[in-house]
């Protein structure tokens, strides 16, 4: 296994940051996480910003002194920069979307944030790989958090192929590991907003949504969830468009359906940014 990461706080390089200042500023800082593109989201950050929030878009594995893919990356990376958005903002955000959503998640467990956007979420922790060695997508103070092993049996039956599967039977295979790697969504003081298409091929975001919300609502916390039965894995909010690359697979909707997704969800959106807007 690769040695791990140093427990000195990491640093994120100019060039793996993108900073959005809002011309009018709500007093809301947003932390924006991409999900397996390992893109930083300099598009919908500047979206953000018209609407009075000042956004950190981040590249958080592959760039300077990263780790290469989404294999043992510190939590310290993103708490750090809450902390750098707490300086200037009186609220902070999470904002993820597919493996930035189970970032953002777990992140607000561990410090404290006002909300958290989750698009195409995850209840738990998955398993990440770098030089064939397999092990969590997160460590804290060095050590990997509990993962989801995925059931190396799977084989994909068609091309594109369809993770879901994937997902699904490691879930099946490993339930212990799943409830060791369950993200404890009931320790978010603030509110989380998920969003999700059903039609979401490259994971079941639909499923682990429902558990997250069932999580918080035993414990109290406010849960929003807004949905589309047609759209899949990518949300376009008002304006973007469909994005291309990244790994070959099936990710299920169509870009009129997962614009139908943002529409429905950019109103919750503007609300949780500035809940004095409503």
């Amino acid at each position: 296994m690769p040695a791990r990461t140093s427990l000195v706080q990491p640093v994120l390089a100019v060039a793996d940051r993108f900073d959005a200042h809002p011309a009018e500023p709500s007093g809301t800082g947003v932390l924006l996480l991409a999900g397996s593109s390992g893109r930083v989201e300099t598009g919908r950050a500047e979206l953000l910003a018209t609407h009075g929030a000042r956004v950190r878009a981040m590249r958080w594995f592959g760039g300077e002194d990263q780790r290469p893919t989404p294999h043992e990356v510190p939590i310290e990376l993103f708490i750090e920069q809450i902390g750098i958005l707490r300086r200037d903002c009186d609220r902070v955000i999470v904002f993820g979307t597919s493996f930035g959503a189970e970032a953002a998640l777990v992140t607000a467990t561990l410090c404290s944030v006002d909300a958290v956007i989750a698009a195409a979420p995850t209840s738990v922790v998955w398993a990440g790989a770098h030089d064939g060695a397999w092990s969590s997508h997160w460590t804290l103070a060095g050590d990997p958090l509990p993962y989801v092993p995925f059931d190396h049996d799977w084989i994909p039956d068609g091309d594109p192929p369809v993770f879901r599967e994937l997902y699904e039977s490691s879930m099946q295979r490993s339930p212990e590991k799943a409830a060791a790697a369950r993200i404890p969504v009931e320790r978010i003081g603030g509110e989380v907003l998920l969003i999700v298409g059903k039609d979401d091929l490259v994971w079941p975001s639909g499923r682990f949504a429902q558990q997250i919300v069932a999580a918080r609502r035993v414990a109290g916390l406010v849960t929003s969830l807004v949905s589309h039965p047609d759209a899949g894995h990518r949300l376009l909010l008002p304006g973007e468009e469909p994005a291309t690359g990244g790994t070959r697979m099936a990710r299920g909707g169509t870009p009129h359906a997962d614009a139908e997704l943002g529409e429905r969800a950019w109103p919750e959106i503007l609300r949780v940014l500035d809940p004095r807007s409503v």
